[in-house]
């Protein structure tokens, strides 16, 4: 494989980038044949959601470029990745005020108050009364809700499209305490 191409994840068993390891370019829904566990990963190009279960399940982790010697880097819970998949078409630095929004609903199906944002909140409590958010609209590019204010615990990706349930971007539990942009600077 290639390094030249735009998205590029290479999955190491051990930590510090030691051990067998995986080249990966494009999405994987069953990691599970190419290693056993996974303590460290480089993220050569593109924005990656690794996920703790085949099948784009489990827990999820949004990784951009970088390196991450070790799981807690990712703020993985554990040493399993089961798949991954390629975040396409991340919008731009430039363009990020003019055309990236999302609207999040104190209430499932859109409704009661609802609060529209383009930048990153690192702590929504500052801006939003409520601990939950119920459903959201993504309007326009790529936003990862963190369980946790400072963009801690479990995180969801959530794409351009309609949220009416907190279950549906995987959620068990309606908290949202950070939301940051996926952008490509």
């Amino acid at each position: 494989m290639g390094k030249l191409s735009k998205n590029f994840i290479v999955f190491y068993e051990d930590r510090n980038f030691q051990g067998r390891f995986y080249e990966c370019e494009n999405d994987s829904s069953d990691l599970h044949t190419y290693f056993s566990r996974c303590n460290s990963i480089r993220v050569e190009g593109g924005f990656w959601v690794v996920y703790e279960r085949p099948n784009y399940m489990g827990y999820q982790y949004v990784l951009s470029r970088g390196e991450y010697p070790d799981y807690q880097y990712w703020l993985g819970i554990n040493d399993a990745i089961r798949s991954c998949r390629v975040i396409r078409n991340v919008g731009n630095s430039w363009r990020m005020k003019v055309w990236e929004r999302i609207r999040i609903y104190e209430r499932p199906d859109f409704s009661g108050q609802m609060l529209e944002f383009s930048d990153d909140q690192p702590n929504l409590l500052e801006r939003w009364r409520y601990r939950d958010v119920y459903s959201a609209h993504v309007q326009d590019g790529f936003w990862v809700f963190y369980e946790h204010p400072n963009y801690r615990g479990r995180q969801y990706l959530l794409e351009k499209g309609e949220y009416r349930r907190h279950s549906e971007w995987g959620a068990l539990h309606p908290s949202v305490g950070s939301i940051r942009r996926v952008v490509d600077f």
